[in-house]
Parts: structure tokens; sequence; C-alpha cells
């Protein structure tokens, strides 16, 4: 495996350029990786959070034709350099993707400096029942000392057998809520329109009216939900690049010309990953929240998609999903022997 070598504009730029570039090669490696949150490998998902909050950073990329390795640079106390992913907040992302990675990550840890120190390492969105998580667990165990500093328990469904198939393995009582909520929301002139942006303009117009929504939200009425910065610039700036692979999917409730709901989240191939949804806080009693659910589903059905990620585990979302996946983060501690 030969590395491509990294031009000195990839070592010293924000690296935002960089990355858009290498847009198509990062999102063909991260369909080919075995991550916990297959979204979140993405493009789109690593370079907004840069772009948003930490475009100060050094980026440091390495590529081999059908691979990248991104990580971004901070300088924090008790760690001379510190190697994090670009989404470094939520670590729900792996930033080593395609199958040199495990290759491309060995040789990166191991440089050492013209100080002599070897890096501390974040590695994150590891699945442990991997290949993948194992090797880069050992290969790294011998340049340092590992420890776990984050696990998530993710939620996800299945959507074999069509919407049928994902509603017979719901519960009976969650059936029945539906179709009362449908038909109750049905008589009240609810409709349900699908935007998919293809531009990013067309992105940006999307997003204000899902702001307008959020800002009558309890979120928004409590000022801690998306509408507010920087949560809005990230979740504008992440569909703004959907847009540019058309691979946003966004579901808005409406009564005549008036929004009053939506259900937002982006694909990975064959899977889809929730990001936000949110409804207007005097339409609490129709349950919008869930027939957005159901409609999105209805969509993703009918375009094949195979999973829906829900993210994190939260006690709604066991109602909508069957299958538990676990994710880690681990670092490697600079300095410090390995095995």
């Amino acid at each position: 495996m030969q590395s491509q070598p990294e031009s000195s504009d990839r070592e010293t730029d924000t690296g935002v350029a960089t990355l858009d570039a290498h847009r198509g090669l990062w999102n063909r490696a991260a369909a080919a990786s075995t991550g916990a949150d297959a979204f979140c490998c993405r493009s789109e998902w690593q370079v907004s959070f840069h772009a948003t909050f930490a475009q100060e950073r050094r980026v440091h990329l390495r590529t081999t034709p059908d691979s990248v390795l991104a990580f971004a640079e901070r300088h924090l106390p008790g760690y001379p350099r510190l190697f994090e992913p670009l989404e470094a907040h939520w670590l729900f992302g792996c930033p080593a993707l395609g199958p040199d990675a495990l290759e491309l990550l060995a040789e990166f840890a191991s440089q050492r400096p013209a100080e002599d120190v070897p890096p501390a390492l974040i590695l994150s969105g590891l699945r442990p029942d991997t290949q993948f998580a194992a090797h880069a667990v050992q290969r790294l165990g011998r340049i340092g000392a590992l420890a776990v500093i984050a696990s998530e328990v993710l939620r996800s469904a299945s959507l074999e057998g069509g919407l049928d198939g994902f509603l017979g393995r719901r519960s009976r009582r969650l059936r029945r809520n539906l179709r009362t909520a449908a038909r109750r929301a049905g008589e009240r002139g609810v409709t349900f329109e699908r935007q998919m942006p293809k531009t990013p303009d067309a992105a940006d117009a999307l997003f204000d009216r899902m702001l307008a929504i959020e800002r009558q939200s309890w979120k928004g009425i409590g000022e801690c939900g998306m509408a507010e910065p920087p949560s809005c610039d990230f979740y504008r700036e992440l569909l703004r690049r959907l847009s540019l692979s058309a691979t946003s999917r966004v579901v808005l409730a409406r009564r005549g010309d008036t929004d009053i709901g939506f259900i937002f989240g982006g694909l990975a191939k064959t899977v889809y990953r929730g990001q936000q949804f949110s409804f207007v806080e005097e339409w609490r009693d129709a349950s919008i929240g869930n027939l957005l659910q159901l409609e999105k589903l209805r969509w993703l059905t009918e375009e094949g998609i195979e999973r829906y990620d829900m993210g994190p585990d939260m006690p709604y979302k066991r109602h909508w999903t069957e299958i538990e996946t676990s994710a880690l983060a681990i670092s490697l501690r600079p300095g410090v022997s390995g095995g």
C-alpha cells in the first residue's frame, strides 16, 4: 500500500477546501467501512462540524485511491499534540475509512515529530464486534496506552419487508395509535410534503422553513433546540452539503399553507440516519411527531432503504427500533509505552 503524500497546503490551511476536494473519495471509503454510524462517517457530517465549530484546527489528511484518514489537531494542556476526529463532540463517525484505513492509522499514530513525543489520538465510531476495531486496538496498543473514553448504544430499525414489514415488528399498541392519529390528523386537514433539496440555495430556503417550525416548538420556546446558535449554523451547513448529492430527506407536516412540523435526516447508501424533528407546540395533541416518522418510513421503504438509524438510545426510540449497536471511542495516550 502506498499512501499519497501530504502537500504543504494540506498541512497549513484550514482544510475545508482540501476536504471538499476529496468528498467523493471520502464517501466511497465511508461506504466500505464498518463504522457504527454509517452516515456520520461521511464527509458531510464531519466537514460540517469542522467548518462550523473548529475550522481553526489544522487538518491532517492521508489517502490512498480507496481509503481516507482525516484528523484535526488540537493543543490542550497535558497533550503536546492531540489528533481528534473532525467531528469531535458526539464522536459518532470514524476518521479511518476504507480497506487501507488500518495501515494509514498505524502509520499516522507511529509518527515521531521533532520533540520525539508520540501523539495523543482519539479514534471514534468503532463497532467493538468488528475485525477493524479489534485490529485497530491491537496495532495502537503496540504504540501507547489505550483507554475507552466514550461508549454509546445506538438504536436502529430494519426496513426489511417495506412499511408493512416494519409495522409488523412494532407493538400492536403503536400500530393502533398510529392509525387513530392518522385518521384524526386527516380530518383536521394535515398533509405531508416531501423535500429533497438539490442545491445549496434550495437547502437554505427549506432550512428557513424548518427553523420557523422549530421556533414554535417546545425546544424553540425554551431556546434549547436547533434554532439556537451554533446548532442552527451546523445543521444549515449539513443540509447545504447534503444538497450537493441530493441525499437529504425532509418531510414537512402542513395544514393548508402553514408548516406545522418537520423531520430531517440523510442517506448513506441504503441507510437513513435521522437528525432532527420538531412540530409546533399547539399541535402537540395531534401526534405530529409520530405521523412524521410514519410518513418518513413510507418514503424510505418506497426508495428501498434497508435500515433506519435513530442515533443514541432514548426511551421513545425503543418503540420504533429493534436493533442495538455499540459504539466506542478510544484514546491513545502520548508518552506511554504500549504492550
